[in-house]
């Protein structure tokens, strides 16, 4: 089968530029793809979003603010983020809400009303967001891998946040180096780590957009965010929460407390799954998303 493919394009969204691109005939109910921190939307890989679009969904996904081709904030500060975990007053230049903006905009752009919309960690918590603050703009929320912000959830463990919170090598070899292991720790060490698919993800990233300082600023959004966890009570839409069982960075408490605050929310634990959707675990993620919105 043949998936219409629209190539990049830029769109104006939340006076911001958004690179996006689009898998599957714009005719067909729309799925939004978020994509988590610091993380392209190339990250989403095609055969992902082309499996998807090839049961009749029309597939978006697209760069956040800050990242990839879409805007930077290259004259906002670069915030201390560990003042900000020590409790200090530190400036941000925005918070998830103005993220689930830029995603509403886009939608309006592409002249589309509702959409089911699925995010990965901190995609996941744009989504819950949007589903809060937008409920007539989403048909279904999939949040994976993702938490509500409660900050009596458990941390990350020791080797994945010092992963997460070492500075990115500059030089192009040395920092897909640095990522492979970095990703290394995020998988979970269950199941076996696709090295070759995830050198080539990082080589591809850093070829197209290597904006270290647009990670930090949106790490602090996450962190000044505050907790969603009442805030999700009040949504009133279909809603599938998936999480591994065996995740470094987000562990799965945050996904339980997701399912656990959203009314009549399924919950998917995937053995072996860490902070990654290896291409090993993608079916599965697939037939989850493919049967939720089914219903939806």
């Amino acid at each position: 089968m043949i998936i219409p493919y629209s190539g990049e394009k830029i769109a104006s969204s939340n006076d911001l530029k958004i690179c996006y691109d689009t898998f599957g005939e714009d005719t067909n109910p729309p799925i939004l793809l978020i994509m988590g921190l610091g993380e392209q939307m190339i990250t989403w890989e095609e055969e992902f979003c082309k499996e998807i679009a090839s049961h009749s969904y029309f597939v978006i996904r697209f760069d956040n603010r800050d990242v990839g081709l879409s805007t930077k904030f290259d004259d906002s500060p670069v915030p201390d983020i560990f003042a900000m975990m020590q409790g200090e007053q530190v400036e941000v230049s925005y918070q998830l809400i103005d993220m689930a903006k830029d995603s509403i905009g886009l939608l309006d752009a592409l002249n589309i009303r509702s959409a089911h919309i699925c995010g990965v960690s901190m995609g996941g918590m744009i989504a819950q967001t949007i589903a809060i603050e937008f409920p007539d703009r989403i048909r279904s929320l999939i949040s994976i891998m993702s938490s509500t912000g409660n900050p009596d959830l458990p941390l990350s463990t020791p080797e994945a946040s010092a992963a997460l919170m070492t500075p990115p090598e500059p030089e192009r070899a040395a920092r897909i180096e640095q990522g492979v292991e970095m990703w290394r720790i995020f998988d979970g060490g269950t199941l076996p780590f696709d090295e070759i698919a995830i050198r080539n993800r990082l080589a591809r990233s850093y070829d197209r957009s290597f904006y270290p300082q647009g990670t930090v600023r949106q790490l602090a959004a996450i962190f000044t965010s505050g907790s969603r966890t009442e805030a999700l009570k009040s949504i009133n839409i279909p809603s599938l929460v998936i999480h591994g069982d065996v995740d470094p960075l987000v562990p799965i408490e945050g996904g339980r407390d997701t399912a656990n605050s959203i009314p009549g929310a399924k919950f998917v634990s995937v053995d072996g799954m860490g902070h990654n959707i290896s291409p090993t675990l993608a079916p599965q993620i697939i037939s989850e998303i493919l049967n939720h919105i089914k219903l939806a």
